[in-house]
């Protein structure tokens, strides 16, 4: 398993876990009226350690887990081949807020990486296959604003 599949499966798990980010007031103290401990609170944060009580959570039959979602085939609405999801964009540890798709080339040679907003994609399971389902047409995506992982911090 990639490192980039291991990263998004772990992003995406945290997507429904409750309550990893919030922060709990020092005792005696009132909790803030715009407090992380609303759902807006919810995700991992970014630290040297935890401070946060240990949480668990039930994954439901309905949730999607991102190693099911990393590698699948994006289709267009003609049933035809556009792409492949490479990675999950999470912001700040709480929001899917990108699909990275792979577009163009053969074999990995002279692919390029769009980000598609999730809101725009459709995912389904049809017989143990999961696909995912975009209004568009491979000139477009070859067309579009190309992402590159160079650009990102490490």
């Amino acid at each position: 398993m990639s490192y980039r599949t291991i990263t998004a499966a772990l992003a995406l798990a945290c997507l429904s876990v409750p309550a990893l980010a919030q922060t709990t007031p020092a005792p005696g103290t009132a909790m803030p009226a715009s407090s992380d401990m609303t759902s807006s609170g919810m995700g991992m944060k970014m630290a040297d350690t935890a401070t946060v009580k240990l949480k668990y959570v039930t994954v439901k039959p309905a949730d999607v887990m991102s190693s099911k979602l990393v590698g699948t085939t994006v289709y267009n609405n003609k049933n035809e081949t556009v792409g492949e999801v490479e990675d999950l964009v999470i912001e700040n540890g709480k929001t899917l807020t990108g699909v990275v798709v792979s577009v163009g080339g053969f074999l990995g040679m002279g692919e390029s990486y769009v980000v598609l907003d999730p809101s725009t994609l459709a995912i389904s399971d049809k017989d143990g296959k999961w696909m995912v389902h975009a209004d568009t047409d491979k000139d477009t995506l070859k067309n579009a604003p190309k992402f590159t992982y160079s650009k990102m911090k490490k």
